[in-house]
């Protein structure tokens, strides 16, 4: 039914909104001091100290068993998301703005789309209208996300521009040094490794079915990984492990929410319509950044921005159209598209004629 069919979106649509709100958090945190390192390794061990205990009650009859192959894939997925992403994404967030970093990982929506056809988890008939909705409506997405970072326009006067919610005590020089191009490299590689994450989670979910041990694990896993990666790199400054009751703690604890229920959203949207889907509302990230840094920086609304955001909503709405044709004329045992115009005929025969 229709409640069904928009549970994926409303739960994509909520993990992005969470995305934007720690972007702007981590990077208050990250201007005050925080290492990035040490964030992420915060992050990771708050996510799986607040999702284990879940883990207990609801899955603790219906775990599937580990296997060697199964640990090998739960290790690669902390290794790239967790420690690789994460750590080269809020790396690059201190050479860059927060913004900056929201357009820049839109690019993310189009290699998820071409690993997934790879490995086959995305079937693209070219031929067919639906799988051309797909691919314009991908590239639609990540042109109107680059609009909105190149294109600004006039400003729009907006009544709560002129209210700072924060005090940020970023100054006008520090934006003038900022390495655009090595932040840029850094997201580049962290999205490439983010798209991977995707693939290999779908490919995952189907011999360990448990959304929520996954994510347990895959947060305890990378928490470990983080933790060794971070004491490594910040050897010579033991106090960088020292956080008070401010932004820095909000960045930690609200980051290891953010993670895990993000981890789950995915496995769980993954498992009802592809990697691709998840992937495809990244783009939004970048509309919900820009309106909340209006609110909370008194960032001026510009028009290229509200364009590229008219700009996004076409391309998803394309890319929807073209993932509902495909859950339509899909084997509902198999989830196989038809591949002769027999099989068409006849899964649009059933689905018009269910008796």
């Amino acid at each position: 039914n229709s409640y069904d069919r928009a549970r994926p979106i409303l739960a994509v649509i909520f993990m992005q909104c969470s995305y934007a709100a720690m972007s702007i958090v981590a990077k208050f945190a990250l201007d005050q001091g925080m290492s990035p390192h040490v964030l992420v390794a915060y992050r990771m061990a708050v996510a799986a100290l607040l999702i284990a205990p879940f883990v207990i009650i609801f899955e603790r009859k219906t775990r599937p068993r580990m296997t060697f192959p199964i640990f090998a894939k739960i290790f690669l997925l902390g290794l790239l998301e967790p420690v690789m992403d994460q750590n080269l994404f809020y790396t690059g967030m201190k050479h860059t703005t927060a913004t900056f970093i929201s357009a820049m990982c839109n690019i993310l929506p189009a290699m998820t789309f071409l690993l997934a056809c790879i490995c086959r988890l995305e079937k693209v008939k070219i031929k067919k209208l639906h799988s051309q909705a797909k691919v314009m409506g991908t590239l639609v997405a990540v042109g109107g996300a680059m609009m909105m970072t190149l294109v600004k326009g006039p400003a729009i006067p907006m009544p709560w521009t002129g209210v700072k919610i924060f005090h940020h005590h970023q100054s006008p020089t520090d934006v003038t040094k900022q390495d655009l191009i090595k932040g840029a490299a850094m997201i580049v590689v962290g999205c490439f490794s983010w798209s991977c994450f995707i693939i290999l989670q779908a490919v995952t979910l189907k011999s360990y079915p448990a959304e929520l041990s996954l994510t347990c694990l895959v947060c305890l896993i990378g928490s470990v990984q983080c933790i060794i990666l971070t004491l490594v790199l910040e050897r010579k400054d033991p106090k960088v492990w020292l956080i008070c009751f401010d932004v820095k703690l909000l960045a930690a604890i609200y980051g290891g929410l953010v993670s895990g229920l993000a981890y789950y959203i995915m496995g769980w949207v993954m498992k009802k319509r592809g990697p691709v889907f998840v992937s495809s509302f990244n783009p939004l990230n970048m509309v919900i950044v820009a309106i909340l840094s209006s609110f909370v920086l008194s960032e001026q609304m510009r028009l290229g921005r509200v364009i590229g955001a008219l700009v996004i909503v076409v391309g998803l709405y394309l890319i929807l159209w073209g993932k509902s044709k495909d859950e339509a004329f899909s084997d509902p045992d198999t989830g196989r598209l038809p591949e002769t115009h027999q099989e068409m005929a006849a899964a649009t025969n059933e689905s018009t004629n269910p008796d």
